[in-house]
């Protein structure tokens, strides 16, 4: 009975191959599932191609792929993954290069920070689909216009701290909300080589453009009064929905609690720094990748194209409200306020790097900014260079 069975098994498959079948992992849910199981069924009636849709959760896509993917055990394409996994992905043999697929006119179509985001080593390596970062999201039952000045961002924000309300808020020790400062004191995680991979042995947190991030954060604090002691992401979420909050730094991903509170809002960048060029945050993109051991590689990036399509991305942001990265699916949204307002900010920033050696980099530089903000006398220029002899001594594996 069981060598009938197998035999049927191997029939079933062979059956399966040749008319062309791809399985999708994915960790979306909603109207974003929907969306791609429509786009399936859409490939399939046009091509013959059967996509097996799969839900996998967020948290295990990348190990069971990169341990599934070489024993024939992983799907043919991931929907999605984001940009900061590619790099330990692709060291690991899993990752089709999708470069070869991909034309110039394709490539020319997308904002330059998602393709960047999605190059790892010279050789793209994922589709781009969507984006994301942090921007100054504001009450305009409060703020009629966004500050373009730091003058004006502080009047602004001091004008509404009154005890009641609240100015500016943000969750000041996290390093991800912080980037945008150190870039724009000129202060970089990364820097790259010749051919454009990042070279972690080129840290860039530290130095002049380090110490004077590190004292205008402390300087938010101790010296603006704008975000006392206690405050984190929470704190700050919480009082924007609550309306008593002029301005925070937060994402997309809160807009949907902020549209339940029945908060008219706006979103811009913040302005830079005194002393400082134009502010910038990390940037995270999400795109699909296709599995380098796939046995049907070219139906795989066929469907990842059609998914990625400027009409496409369109189509997801209004399933789920995603911020597109291809310029033409902008275009198509160029009045809708949050895309407007996200997207001119996305442009502004860095991919978060994508190499392995980052995840040293989260640990210790969260720990130096709580250094910072913790008391007013806080030394930021031993902290900073404490945190940067502990980065590049765990890079070095010491």
């Amino acid at each position: 009975m069981k060598k009938l069975w197998m035999a049927a098994l191997v029939l079933l498959m062979g059956v399966a191959m040749a008319a062309g079948q791809i399985t999708v992992w994915t960790h979306f849910g909603g109207p974003e599932l929907e969306f791609l199981k429509d786009q399936a069924q859409r490939y399939e009636k046009a091509t013959g191609v059967k996509v097996q849709v799969v839900e996998v959760p967020f948290g295990d896509i990348k190990q069971k792929f990169i341990l599934g993917a070489p024993q024939g055990e992983a799907a043919d394409l991931v929907v999605t993954v984001p940009h900061d996994w590619v790099g330990e992905m692709a060291a690991a043999g899993v990752l089709e290069p999708v470069g070869k697929y991909a034309t110039q006119d394709y490539l020319s179509g997308l904002m330059p920070v998602a393709v960047d985001a999605f190059s790892y080593g010279g050789k793209l390596f994922g589709l781009p689909m969507n984006a994301e970062s942090v921007a100054l999201i504001y009450n305009k039952d409060l703020v009629q216009t966004p500050p373009a000045t730091w003058d004006e961002f502080l009047a602004l924000a001091k004008k509404y701290t009154t005890g009641d309300t609240f100015g500016f808020l943000y969750d000041l020790g996290n390093p991800y909300f912080n980037y945008g400062w150190f870039k724009a004191y000129g202060a970089y995680v990364f820097g790259k080589n010749p051919d454009g991979s990042l070279n972690p042995a080129d840290l860039g947190l530290g130095g002049e453009p380090g110490y004077k991030a590190g004292q205008f954060i402390k300087d938010l604090r101790y010296k603006y009064e704008l975000i006392p002691e206690g405050v984190d992401y929470g704190v700050a979420d919480g009082a924007f929905k609550d309306g008593v909050l002029a301005m925070i730094l937060n994402g997309p991903w809160a807009l949907g609690d902020y549209k339940k509170a029945g908060l008219n809002f706006g979103i811009a960048p913040l302005p830079a720094p005194p002393g400082g060029d134009a502010w910038g945050p990390f940037v995270g993109v999400q795109g699909v990748v296709v599995n380098a051991y796939s046995k049907n590689k070219i139906a795989a990036v066929n469907f990842a194209k059609a998914l990625v399509s400027p009409a496409n991305q369109v189509a997801f942001n209004k399933a789920g409200g995603r911020i597109p990265v291809s310029l033409g699916a902008l275009e198509q949204l160029k009045d809708d306020p949050v895309v407007k307002g996200f997207s001119t900010t996305i442009a502004m920033g860095d991919p978060m790097p994508n190499i392995p050696a980052m995840g040293k980099v989260w640990g210790p530089w969260g720990n130096a900014l709580a250094l910072i903000t913790q008391k007013p006398d806080s030394d930021v220029k031993k902290i900073i260079d404490d945190m940067v002899a502990e980065i590049e001594k765990a890079i070095k594996g010491q």
